[in-house]
């Protein structure tokens, strides 16, 4: 099943217009108007593939910046591929 929802950007734009609104009430109210969901895409779907086979000790690494009220932070995460350890 592919599913793909928007209320977790929505919710984040929102948060400072309605700062007690959260992504469960932002679902429900946008199931009852039947937009809770992106349309499904036209044509052929992208096959699914495994992934590919890496060694011990090769990382993916993410890094993003996140703003709060007190300034800009940086989040850093490094996964092992082989182990998924984070």
């Amino acid at each position: 099943m592919h599913c793909i929802t928007i209320c977790g950007g929505t919710s984040y734009a929102l948060q400072a217009t309605v700062p007690r609104l959260t992504r469960s009430s932002l679902h429900r109210c946008l199931q009852r108007h039947g937009i809770s969901r992106l349309p499904e895409t036209e044509g052929d779907k992208p096959s699914k593939q495994k992934f590919k086979v890496y060694p011990i000790g090769y990382f993916h690494i993410d890094i993003a910046e996140v703003r709060t009220e007190e300034g800009k932070l940086y989040l850093f995460v490094a996964i092992d591929r082989t182990s998924k350890f984070a």
